[in-house]
Parts: C-alpha cells; structure tokens; sequence
C-alpha cells in the first residue's frame, strides 16, 4: 500500500478558487476518492499552524489530543499526522467513542475469540488489534464513562489487549490519536472523567478553530469536496456560481467541515447543470439575511481588488509570493491584476 499523496489543496487550486468573489471553477486533481480523503485542506494561518504542530510531532510517540466543536476536521487533522508519520502504509483505524455502549465495548475495542458469547462464530480482532502498527483515532473520547475509561487506561498503560473470551494478553503497537468537543478538565473537576486519564493524554493539546473563525478555508474545502463528489461519481467537478459563494461565504456553518461537507454532496445531487446555483443550495441558505446587503458585480470586484492588493502589500509585492498566499499560479493573478486595474510601483 503506497501512501496518500498529501499535496495541499488550497495550493491546487484552479481559476479564482481561492478568492471570495467569483465562481468556483475546480479542475479535477486526478486522485482517487479514498486519495482525496487523506488530504488536509487550509487556507487559514489558524489552522496552518496548527498543521505545521501536527506535521512536526506526526515522527514522534507522544499522545496527542485533538480539541474542537464537533464537525471542524479533528479527524482530518488525525489523518494528516497519520499520513505524515511512519505509520503512514499501515492502517488508520477511526473509532467514533460516542456511538459506543458499554456492554459491546471491550469485543468492538479488544476483539473476541470464537465461541466468546452468543453469536461469536469467528475471531474478531477488534479496533486496537486492527490498527496495529498504525493509527487509532479515539473520536469523542469524552464521551465514554469512567467504567470505560479506565478499561481504556489500562491498554495504553500495558500496551497490550485481552480479547473477550481469551486470557492471554496480545501485544499491540498503536499510536492512539483522542479528541473531543468537551472540557474534560471541567469533567475530572466533577469526577466524569479519570484525572490519570486526563493526564495520560494531555500531552501534546491541539486546537482546532471552528469554520466562522476560519472563512478562507470556506472557498478551498467547498472546492475539494467538489472534486471527492466528481471523483466519487467519475465524473468532472461542478463549478459553483458567484451569488452561491457569496452564500456559502456569509452563512455561520454551525455545524462547522461536515456541514459544508454535506452542504456541497446536497448541491451536487440536487443541480441539474454542470454549475451548482444558489437554488441548488438547502433552503436555509435563501433566506433573508444569509446573503451579505450587496452582492453586486461591482461590490465583488471591489472585494476581490482588496484582496489581492491586501496580499501584494503582504509580500512586498512580491507577485509569486502573493500568488502562493492566494492560491493562484503567477498567469492568473497577473491577469487579474490587470484586469482590476491594480497598480505595481515600478520599483518591484
């Protein structure tokens, strides 16, 4: 098995992608859907550093726990440290910990032997055993009770697993990724979660900002969940019209990455042409409010010449350098430069 290619979409991506102020037209990458899934897509300085953190201790052994409300792409954060480890050829292996009850527990985590209870026809490995030697992502962690936990202390403390209806112990060599959307600090404040636990897996913290504080990544994620729905289905990207970005720009995304997400695969199913349109989008996203005052052409152009002024000033109008912070080859922003009427002093 050869690993992911990890390129960076926000990198790759074609036309005005990258800006707020336009269509998105998406060229397809070419990778497969499963390829597609392991790449770790930011625009934002946010998120970026937070990357950069997750790619320099992705070498490393240390527990890594991944915090953040629920939908901002804790598991594509787990998958970029995974896909960028040692590990990366073997398998990543996602649990999700809230969909976990206690009496199937220890089978679905440790495994089971045949014959262990009703039912048991075969050897299970359970999910440790079968991420051996790769990844297990704990999702929603805080969400098992103290019984659980300390069944799950135990593996990481012994580094080996029992399966059900065995008594020998079998070693396993995983690397355990945690996160959650809770305050477990607050919770072995109360006793809702072990305090050796806590510490245990408060070793290297990682915040992951919700999408309303990161709104350059609205453009590049919607632009590759374009290209896993073109890839899903063989078929090429749609494009999304200028009032559509507009919309997917001004709305809050509570439900933050599985929202877009699932906002895009409803747009893509639903449209009827090869350009997804405002009317393609769920019904929350034509109501009154959601689109900014103005969406005029005049008032898009106006933002776009802000923005790409904003990056030459960043760079000293370095013009590759700016192209880079966009987004864009160097052909396509001079273009728009010229275009928008955006003056260069001579000197650079």
């Amino acid at each position: 098995m050869n690993a992911p290619n990890l390129t960076g979409e926000a990198s790759r991506i074609s036309g005005d992608d990258a800006l707020s102020t336009g269509p998105i037209s998406v060229s397809a990458s070419g990778d497969t859907y499963e390829q597609l899934m392991t790449q770790f897509v930011t625009a934002s300085s946010a998120l970026g550093a937070v990357r950069d953190i997750a790619t320099s201790i992705a070498a490393r052994r240390s527990t890594v726990m991944l915090l953040g409300e629920t939908g901002t792409g804790k598991e594509m954060l787990a998958r970029h440290i995974h896909y960028t480890s040692d590990r990366a050829t073997m398998p990543f292996v996602p649990v999700d910990c809230s969909a976990m009850t206690e009496t199937l527990f220890e089978s679905q985590m440790f495994g089971h032997v045949r014959g262990a209870f009703t039912g048991a026809i075969r050897d299970s490995l359970g999910f440790i055993r079968a991420a051996d030697r790769g990844t297990l992502f704990l999702d929603e962690v805080g969400e098992l009770n103290v019984s659980l936990q300390a069944k799950l202390l135990r593996v990481i403390q012994e580094r080996s697993v029992i399966p059900v209806g065995d008594t020998r112990p079998r070693p396993v060599d995983v690397r355990i990724v945690r996160a959650t959307h809770r305050d477990l600090s607050s919770m072995v404040r109360t006793g809702a979660f072990r305090q050796d636990l806590f510490f245990r897996l408060n070793v290297v913290v990682m915040n992951v900002p919700p999408l309303r504080e990161r709104p350059d990544d609205i453009v590049p994620l919607a632009a590759h969940f374009l290209r896993m729905q073109a890839a899903l289905y063989d078929e090429q990207p749609k494009t999304i019209s200028a009032e559509a970005v507009a919309a997917l720009r001004a709305y809050s995304w509570p439900g933050n990455v599985r929202e877009l997400s699932n906002v895009i695969e409803h747009a893509h199913v639903i449209a009827s042409s090869s350009e997804i349109r405002l009317s393609d989008l769920p019904s929350a996203f034509r109501k009154p409010g959601v689109l900014p005052a103005i969406v005029s052409d005049l008032c898009l152009i106006d933002v776009e010449r802000r923005t790409i002024s904003e990056a030459l000033h960043r760079t000293n109008f370095n013009k590759a350098g700016a192209a880079r912070l966009l987004g864009l080859n160097i052909q396509r922003l001079n273009r728009r430069i010229r275009s928008l009427g955006i003056t260069i002093p001579s000197s650079t």
